[in-house]
């Protein structure tokens, strides 16, 4: 009743194609592909960097730790 049906979508996308040309719908594919790869990559180099920061202040809160733990058996 108000949903979009199969062959309404078929005439749309033949109309596009009509107006853009194949070569040109290719191009834009193939720049969107790309823009969501580079996303993707991004956002895993991010996530990747930020459990490095949390490793790294993770062992300088163990080394401070462990060096007052020997500043105290020092002076025991």
């Amino acid at each position: 009743m108000g949903g979009i049906s199969i062959w309404q979508l078929l005439i749309v996308a033949v109309i596009v194609v009509l107006l853009f040309g194949t070569k040109k719908l290719r191009n834009i594919g193939g720049d969107l592909g790309s823009a969501v790869k580079g996303f993707k990559k991004a956002m895993t180099d991010d996530e990747k960097k930020d459990a490095d920061f949390v490793q790294e202040k993770l062992e300088e809160k163990d080394s401070t730790a462990q060096k007052s733990e020997a500043k105290d058996k020092e002076q025991a």
